[in-house]
């Protein structure tokens, strides 16, 4: 309950704003040295129990034939042939790899995705889930999942920031997707005993430190 009152104490004192503003998570370790360790390093996508609604998390598919027929029976926001990569300019790369949060390939097209996309989706931690043609029962479940979902990645300082919600949704809500995160963390160091500070905020609100031990 404490997690639970200190965010509602952040929905309350962070002035209003005129958008929906995210609420966000961030976690500083203390002595982790991610270079001599780089296996402490996160990057996961994790599902969250309460998807922020103040922006629709968009999935796009690269494939063909029933791969392709099967993503957009299964609700992904765009399916493209991988051909039609070829013909994009960078400027158009770029804008398909901010438009959308999570991007899945037809295995067998993927060396070829990745040769054009790649530049461009691996710095912003976009590469594409690969899935083979045998595996076409599991877009829908793949989907679902992703649009329910957020990636946490730590580069090479001990720190990272993640949306765990919007300012519209309840304390209770976000604290069940804070919950989430936090074991990860616990499932990845074993405890709690690495974090040095963890904080949380409106997208132009203050910082408030949050009580995780």
């Amino acid at each position: 309950m404490e997690l639970v009152e200190k965010i509602r104490e952040v929905l309350e004192k962070s002035p209003k704003r005129r958008f929906n503003e995210s609420v966000d998570l961030s976690i500083v370790l203390s002595g982790v040295d991610l270079k001599k360790n780089p296996n402490l390093k996160i990057n996961e996508i994790v599902e969250l129990e309460n998807p922020p609604k103040n922006k629709d998390i968009k999935v796009c598919v690269f494939g063909t034939g029933e791969f392709a027929f099967r993503a957009k029976e299964a609700g992904a926001d765009l399916v493209m042939d991988p051909e039609e990569l070829k013909n994009m300019s960078k400027r158009e790369l770029r804008k398909l790899a901010n438009r959308y949060d999570h991007f899945i390939a037809q295995a067998d097209a993927l060396p070829k995705i990745a040769k054009i996309i790649g530049p461009v989706l691996g710095p912003r931690n976009k590469m594409p889930i690969s899935l083979p043609v045998t595996a076409v029962d599991r877009l829908p479940t793949e989907i679902k999942r992703l649009k329910r979902s957020v990636r946490i990645r730590m580069r090479d300082q001990p720190y990272f920031s993640v949306k765990v919600g919007s300012r519209d949704m309840s304390a209770e809500e976000i604290a069940k997707n804070v919950d989430k995160i936090i074991n990860l963390l616990k499932n990845k160091y074993g405890d709690l005993n690495m974090i040095k500070k963890a904080y949380i905020k409106t997208t132009m609100g203050p910082a408030f430190e949050l009580p995780l031990r």
